[in-house]
C-alpha cells in the first residue's frame, strides 16, 4: 500500500520515496551573556565547506543587555577566525510598525549599507529593546562560501521589538567580494552583550 500526499508517494510498499529533508542541523549556539558567537569550520563540529551549497543562520530570541546600540551584526573570516574583516557590498531596508498603531516605517537604510566595507554588517538594522519580554529573530544565508571562483553572496531578514515598542525588520543583503573561501561567521550585537538566545547552523542539500 503507498501513501499519498498531494500528488506526491511518501511511502510505497514500506519504503520512503520522497525527500525527508534537505535542512541538516550542523551546530546550535547558545549565548549567556556572550560577547560574541562564532562558527569556525572545523572547530567543534562545525563544517563550512563544500559538503552543502547553502547554509543557513537561525535567530531565536536573541535578547541584548542593552537597548541602545543592540543591532544583530556579522562578519566572514578567510582565515578560520583570526580576522573577521572581509571586505562586503551590502544593500539594506527597513520595515517598523508601533504597537499603539501610530506609526509605520517603510525606507531605504543608507547608513547600514555598505561599499566595499570591512566593518561588521547590521542585520536588524534597530536597536533590539533589553525588556525581559523583548528579543530579535531571523534568518541568514549564505551561499556557496567555500568557492575559490565566485563572490559570495548573502541574504538576511531579522526582526525584533525595539525599546519604543516598534515591531521593526530589516532586510539586508550582498557579497563578500572575495574569491578567497570563506570559512568562519562571527555574530554580535553592536553594543553589549548577547544575554540570551540561539543561533543555529544548517547546511542545505542540492537535493
Amino acid at each position: 500500500m503507498a501513501f499519498i500526499s498531494s500528488g506526491t508517494t511518501i511511502i510505497d510498499n514500506g519504503a520512503f520515496s520522497a525527500s525527508l529533508g534537505s535542512k541538516v542541523l550542523i551546530k546550535e549556539l547558545t549565548a549567556s551573556a556572550s560577547a560574541t558567537l562564532s562558527f569556525v569550520d572545523g572547530t567543534d563540529g562545525v563544517v563550512l565547506d563544500s559538503t552543502y551549497p547553502i547554509y543557513r543562520f537561525e535567530f531565536i530570541n536573541c535578547h541584548p543587555s542593552v537597548d541602545i546600540g543592540s543591532e544583530m551584526q556579522f562578519q566572514g573570516s578567510t582565515d578560520s577566525g583570526s580576522n573577521y574583516n572581509t571586505t562586503m557590498t551590502t544593500t539594506a531596508f527597513y520595515t517598523a510598525h508601533n504597537e499603539a498603531d501610530t506609526s509605520t516605517q517603510l525606507f531605504y537604510y543608507a547608513t547600514k549599507d555598505q561599499a566595499q566595507g570591512t566593518g561588521f554588517q547590521p542585520l536588524s538594522l534597530y536597536d533590539t529593546g533589553n525588556d525581559n519580554d523583548q528579543s530579535g529573530v531571523g534568518e541568514l544565508f549564505i551561499y556557496n562560501p567555500s568557492s575559490t571562483t565566485f563572490v559570495k553572496h548573502f541574504i538576511s531578514h531579522y526582526g525584533g521589538t525595539s525599546r519604543s515598542d516598534y515591531r521593526n525588520s530589516g532586510f539586508v543583503a550582498g557579497y563578500f567580494n572575495t574569491t578567497s573561501s570563506l570559512n568562519g561567521f562571527q555574530f554580535k550585537f553592536a553594543s553589549g552583550n548577547i544575554d540570551a538566545g540561539k543561533i543555529k547552523l544548517y547546511g542545505i542539500k542540492d537535493s
